[in-house]
């Protein structure tokens, strides 16, 4: 089960700067001009997660296993993306293709950059790339509504139900807001919402690219894309992509002092990373042996078998119960044989919610 976030912005805001510090890799171009980067590049970050080396030290695992989050570095947008302009229709279907939307907004003045549209304005920035992702879904559900409208008036249960959703959708986007705001009524209008994969559907999470100076506390931009992400209900972080683009390239054991000198606890990627997996909804279960121990990312409310089939579908298929151990009690107890003999191991079947920080070990029969 893999989650990807499409890192999105007008050129030249720092997208592939970011993306490149992120994935600990050279593989996305930055340069100083439009359209560096033309097929989007899509890389993996593990999730830094201090609690996983704390169980692989306790069960002595051979191998410690990250989850992973997707990130996908799309090409720069422009006006007039909605109608094809620049790589206008590209840049739209790879948007379509990810989980949430990574927003970089540049709040930072450097004259040797050079911005496309002639000055340093994010919220401008922010809503020109919004602009464009609504036009792109009013033209979708102007054709697509009328369609559904008239299959349910012709008794079509489902196509009532996509009427319904959809038609609140278009009526926030002829008002100028975005189709998130649509607040389905129950599961299946929400699997029907999903379904339509609407780019302004999508959870956004803005992160304001600034000096080195601005890295710890941010600055007077960013204080405004903090405002307007408190309005939306969307989330915001600070980021130098420089810094982190240096940091990415440092041996691991000089990084901790390179970000008290700048006056930071941790890096850009761990804000991000922590953004996203709430903006996502998500959380962490582990799994622990003497071969491995390896964290796994799953939706938050998801149930057991859930939770085995983000391991291989066979697990989920085939499911049984779920031996579970809270993270607290799996420590404190100083394993799986401490917190069995202390009756903290349950035996839980296909109905139990798994929790964050959930030791799992799934019996299965295929």
């Amino acid at each position: 089960m893999g989650f990807r976030c499409g890192i999105v912005g007008l050129p030249n805001v720092g997208k592939s700067t970011l993306f490149n510090a992120l994935t600990e890799t050279a593989a996305a171009q930055a340069a100083n001009y439009p359209f560096c980067t033309i097929e989007p590049n899509v890389g993996n970050v593990a999730v830094p997660d201090a609690r996983l080396q704390t169980l692989s030290t306790l069960a002595q695992s051979a191998k410690t296993v990250e989850t992973q989050l997707g990130f996908v570095d799309i090409a720069g947008l422009v006006r007039g993306a909605s109608k094809g302009e620049g790589l206008g229709n590209q840049f739209l279907a790879n948007i379509r293709e990810v989980d949430a939307i990574v927003h970089v907004l540049r709040c930072f003045e450097d004259g040797d950059v050079t911005h496309v549209e002639g000055k340093v304005d994010p919220i401008a920035d922010a809503e020109t790339v919004e602009t464009e992702l609504m036009l792109a879904d009013l033209d979708s559900l102007e054709k697509r509504v009328p369609n559904l409208a008239k299959k349910a008036a012709q008794g079509d249960k489902e196509a009532k139900i996509a009427a319904a959703v959809l038609g609140r959708a278009l009526d926030l986007l002829r008002d100028g807001k975005p189709a998130r705001l649509t607040c389905p009524g129950d599961p299946e209008e929400a699997r029907h919402l999903a379904q339509a994969q609407l780019l302004t559907a999508k959870p956004v999470l803005y992160v304001c690219n600034v000096d080195e100076g601005d890295a710890a506390d941010g600055n007077a931009l960013s204080q405004r894309v903090f405002a307007r992400a408190a309005a939306e209900g969307a989330q915001a972080v600070v980021v130098s992509a420089a810094i982190e683009a240096e940091i990415a390239t440092m041996p691991a054991d000089e990084r901790g002092e390179f970000l008290t000198e700048l006056g930071l606890t941790q890096t850009g990627l761990a804000r991000v990373i922590r953004a996203g997996y709430a903006l996502l909804d998500l959380l962490t279960f582990f799994t622990v042996g003497p071969k491995e121990a390896r964290a796994w990312t799953i939706p938050v409310g998801a149930k057991a078998p859930q939770a085995a089939g983000a391991i291989h579908s066979d697990f989920e298929r085939g499911f049984i119960r779920a031996e579970t151990i809270a993270y607290a009690d799996y420590v404190a107890l100083g394993g799986e044989a401490g917190a069995r003999d202390a009756g903290k191991l349950r035996s839980e079947g296909k109905d139990y919610v798994v929790h964050d920080g959930d030791v799992l070990l799934f019996r299965f029969n295929v």
